[in-house]
């Protein structure tokens, strides 16, 4: 069944191939980038089944634009993934107030945002698929990412929350969670350090840098293999809330799980019985 994917940040990286692969499969494309014309370059031209239109997920303006000429093009959106995101890296205390503010703006407001203007077209059509990329550090904490998994954390809750509120509406919603994938975010353009430097983290912050900077384009996970997965998930009809994509984020949620089992268990003797006594 032919669908229109509407996919936020398709100029590079995972989502232009999962554009690519939502053209290949034979469906409708809406393509959103800062720049159109780079959309349509890395896609391959300009395509009969494919829109791109400008879209700066920080601007809730420029979403409501978006999604209004999906609509005027296509009739309709099936599927939204909310790919597109950037990368602050660094130690808490180096990281400016500004940049971790910043972070969250684009990575936990800009779904937000692109999600707030598409749900009125998926609840008129009571049907519709949300489907947003976190991380493993969404949802495990990762030294050197505090500010980024703040934001992907914040995903996680609000996808998890939003959930119930459209269900009723025949709207279904997916968290991803993909591991070490080589996309294009450690590019420049995509990832920035933290502007201060304190004594105390500097053989650490250099050390740190060195090794993520040497990560790029290193990373284990196929980027075309997991938009082919995240296609499948959007054509099961009762897909799943979470997906944990890669084996090192397959192995590390395992672990995390397991973990908080183990947390719940020590807490049980002063965590229970805290009720209010008649």
């Amino acid at each position: 069944m032919t669908r229109v994917f509407f996919i936020t940040g398709a100029g590079r990286g995972l989502g232009a191939d999962i554009a690519r692969r939502a053209l290949a499969a034979g469906h409708q494309v809406v393509a959103t980038g800062r720049r159109p014309e780079r959309v349509v370059e890395a896609l391959g031209g300009e395509q009969d089944n494919l829109l791109a239109t400008a879209l700066d997920i920080t601007d809730p303006e420029a979403a409501e634009r978006a999604v209004r000429a999906a609509v005027e093009r296509f009739g309709r959106i099936d599927v939204l993934i909310n790919n597109a995101a950037n990368f602050y890296a660094g130690f808490f205390e180096e990281l400016s107030d500004a940049q971790v503010r910043a972070q969250i703006e684009t990575n936990l407001f800009g779904p937000m945002n692109v999600t707030r203007a598409a749900l009125p077209v998926l609840r008129a059509q009571r049907s519709g698929h949300v489907i947003t990329i976190s991380s493993l550090a969404g949802a495990i904490g990762v030294d050197f990412c505090v500010a980024y998994s703040a934001a992907k954390f914040g995903v996680e809750g609000f996808m998890e929350s939003l959930r119930h509120d459209v269900e009723p509406f025949g709207i279904r919603t997916t968290i991803v969670e993909p591991g070490f994938f080589r996309t294009e975010l450690l590019v420049d353009a995509s990832t920035t350090y933290a502007e201060g430097s304190i004594d105390d983290y500097a053989e650490r912050t250099a050390a740190t840098k060195k090794q993520w900077e040497s990560m790029n384009g290193q990373q284990s996970g196929d980027p075309a293999k997991l938009a082919d997965a995240l296609l499948k998930v959007a054509d099961r009809e009762e897909p799943p809330l979470r997906f944990v994509a890669g084996d090192d984020c397959l192995a590390a949620v395992e672990a995390k799980a397991n973990e908080l089992l183990a947390q719940v268990a020590a807490s049980r003797e002063l965590g229970s019985g805290l009720d209010h006594t008649s």
